[in-house]
This record gives structure tokens, C-alpha cells and sequence, in this order.
């Protein structure tokens, strides 16, 4: 399960060297309780290995959740709703740094492209001042965006202004 994720060497861990918080883990509730309660960013980083989308969505909700943790989030995939709403979520955090926020705009940006519609995670990273406004605005001049998707990214980009 994720702690077979977490750790190297075929994915057994000595009992001493299990990080606090994910010692004695059974069940995929369990990693996601940890993962909106845990405030240790070594511990929420080794989560971020676990298959289960749930657990990314708390992860990046976590206000704790280190960076780094969110940077290897962006490049998660699973499936188009989970997907989307990983990048809303990354997109939103507090802790996202400009680095975080352009692997957000660039995993959104081949999803528009793709077909699929993040329209949310293209909000949300509207409103970040980290990001320029044509680094921003370019996603509406993509294949998978609509017209009322460009309108709201207008208004949106013209507000910070």
C-alpha cells in the first residue's frame, strides 16, 4: 500500500526507521485522515506516493503540505474528474510557489489541449498574482477552451489589474 510507496528497497520499511505517522497504516481511510490532519511536511511528502487520488485531493488541501510535495502533485494522474480537480486544488493552495503554479499552467494547458475542460484550476490560477497575466491568458487561445471559459478569464485576468 503507500507505505510500500514511500520507501525504497522493495518496498519494506524497518519499524525504527517508519516516520512518524504512518507507522501501523492499513487502510486507504487511514492515509486520508493523515493527510488532512498531519502537519508534518515529511510525512505529508511521503504521502504524496500513495495510488489513491482521494489522498492527493487532501494533500492539497492540507495548508502543511510542503511545496515539494505539491510540485510532485501537479504531475498526478488518475482520471479526468480526479485530474481536475488535483489541479483546482494546486492551483489554490497557499503554499504554491511560482514553480508549483507554472507545472499547474502547464498540466493545464495539455489537458485544454487534450479535450478535457479544467476550467476551474484555469480560474484559480487566474487569480494568482505569482503568474503573469499572459502567462495566464494564454489558455484561453487553447483548443479545449470555450467562449464562456475566455469570458470569465477576462474578467477575472482584468480584475487585477
Amino acid at each position: 500500500m503507500c507505505v510500500a510507496y514511500a520507501v525504497g528497497h522493495g518496498g519494506k520499511m524497518e519499524t525504527s526507521t517508519m516516520p512518524r505517522g504512518l507507522y501501523g497504516m492499513h487502510t486507504p481511510a487511514d492515509y486520508l485522515e493523515l493527510a488532512r490532519a498531519e502537519n508534518d511536511g515529511a510525512v505529508l511528502h511521503r504521502l504524496v506516493r500513495c495510488p489513491y487520488p482521494f489522498v492527493w485531493h487532501a494533500l492539497a488541501a492540507n495548508v502543511h503540505t510542503p511545496t515539494v510535495a505539491l510540485l510532485e502533485l501537479s504531475a498526478a494522474r488518475d482520471s479526468a474528474w480526479n485530474d481536475n480537480m488535483l489541479l483546482r486544488l494546486l492551483a489554490e493552495h497557499p503554499g504554491a510557489d511560482r514553480i508549483v503554479l507554472l507545472a499547474v499552467l502547464d498540466a493545464v494547458a495539455t489537458k485544454l489541449t487534450e479535450g478535457e475542460r479544467p476550467y476551474a484550476a484555469v480560474l484559480a490560477l487566474a487569480e494568482r498574482r505569482e503568474l503573469e497575466v499572459e502567462e495566464v491568458r494564454r489558455l484561453g487561445a487553447l483548443r479545449g477552451s470555450s467562449a464562456r471559459l475566455r469570458s470569465r478569464l477576462d474578467q477575472s485576468l482584468g480584475s487585477r489589474a
